[in-house]
């Protein structure tokens, strides 16, 4: 029947490599919302929502209300995609993308299995696991050879009577030997994280490999490496190189070079930041690099002044009539309000990773594509060439004469 197929090709080896999940890193709500959309748009049984399945769905319309007409269309192509392929084709896919789901979001109630290991977690609840003694059961105690509180022992006459000693007698002796139990899995929880601890997870070979790539690519720029041109100014007592530095009319080529390397380059030179903000004054987007640069001077405002400091970035980014609003998710403006109830130094610190990897994935790919990185890297070619070409014009005059 339809059913056995699916659940055939599902336990079958047909997967495509993109619903494995080593090959997956934890998927989105927006593609889970595209999926559950899709199947609500197909008139088949099979593929109607489960309960819990239009629940998320009605969780997500109100979550991403905002870009939901994206996700309907995108859900829309998806299916005029699906209609091209044969039925046999499309059964396939349909069973694998089920089951995709079905991993990382799984029935209420289910283990998900790439939070937790199911053959692990049943190691370690066994009794005789050395890993981690609270998963042990606390030990029973013998009635027969150990309680002294049955009536017919030998040593009934020595023993306490009353229901209170006998209780209090018993409760003192379980405590005893809980106290024991706790400090031997105690120890072996600490035998075993220290082994953990002297345990290599990375191999050598690609550290070393990752090493050797780094200092290869910032060889060219270590003056006690590669000779700087100008001479090295820690040498030669000549500030001619940190003079050039300074200047934003002749930039080296080497430098804007090193601007491709990573945001923290472009950033960390002044003149690469100057033009990474005109840049993104024409995307109209200088807010995020004016609000990162005021979290970073609030952590090394003094004390007196991070009140008021806090209060104008609210006012000037945050607020619902700010003058430069930045682009936040809820999640980081909840965060970031609850932490404004205390100012410090650190209150904007989450919004401000979240536009630091805004930046990072946008803007800054977005820059090392455009126009004016290229003609300034252009520029400074042309003038080390007319600078090489200048001095040769003054060597030769001198060699003829001789």
């Amino acid at each position: 029947s339809e059913n056995k197929s699916n659940v055939s090709f599902s336990r079958g080896k047909l997967y495509t490599p993109y619903y494995w999940p080593s090959n997956n890193a934890e998927p989105e709500n927006t593609d889970y919302a595209v999926y559950l959309c899709k199947r609500t748009m197909q008139n088949k049984t099979r593929l109607e929502l489960a309960d819990y399945e239009a629940e998320n769905l009605a969780k997500l319309q109100k979550l991403l209300s905002k870009k939901w007409e994206l996700i309907y269309m995108q859900a829309e192509a998806q299916i005029k995609v699906d209609k091209k392929r044969d039925k046999m084709e499309r059964k396939i896919l349909d069973s694998q993308e089920r089951a995709f789901w079905d991993v990382y979001r799984p029935t209420p109630g289910c283990v998900n299995t790439t939070e937790e290991d199911i053959r692990k977690t049943m190691r370690m609840r066994r009794t005789d696991h050395p890993n981690l003694g609270f998963f042990r059961s606390k030990p029973k105690a013998n009635k027969i050879a150990q309680s002294p509180l049955l009536p017919h022992s030998p040593l009934a006459s020595c023993q306490p009577t009353t229901s209170s000693q006998i209780n209090s007698t018993c409760n003192q002796k379980l405590c005893e030997q809980d106290e024991v139990t706790t400090l031997e899995n105690l120890k072996k929880e600490k035998d075993f994280l220290k082994r953990r601890l002297e345990r290599r997870y990375v191999k050598v070979s690609r550290v070393s490999e990752n090493y050797t790539n780094y200092f290869d690519q910032y060889t060219e720029f270590d003056p006690f490496i590669t000779p700087a041109d100008p001479s090295n100014p820690w040498i030669s007592e000549s500030t001619e190189f940190w003079d050039m530095e300074k200047s934003p009319k002749d930039i080296p080529q080497r430098r804007v070079r090193r601007w491709g390397f990573s945001i923290y380059e472009l950033l960390k030179d002044p003149c690469g930041r100057e033009m990474f903000r005109r840049f993104l004054e024409r995307e109209f987007s200088s807010e995020n690099l004016r609000f990162y640069e005021v979290c970073t001077e609030l952590r090394y405002a003094t004390n007196k002044d991070i009140v008021a400091k806090v209060e104008d970035i609210y006012n000037e980014f945050l607020a619902p009539v700010a003058s430069c609003p930045i682009n936040i998710d809820s999640r980081v403006m909840a965060i970031t309000k609850t932490k404004m109830e205390n100012p410090d130094r650190y209150t904007y610190d989450e919004a401000r990773e979240h536009i630091f990897n805004l930046m990072t994935r946008d803007s800054y790919n977005r820059f090392l594509r455009s126009d004016t990185y290229r003609d300034c890297l252009a520029s400074a070619k042309k003038k080390q060439k007319t600078i090489s070409t200048g001095r040769m014009s003054i060597v030769r005059p001198i060699l003829n004469n001789n």
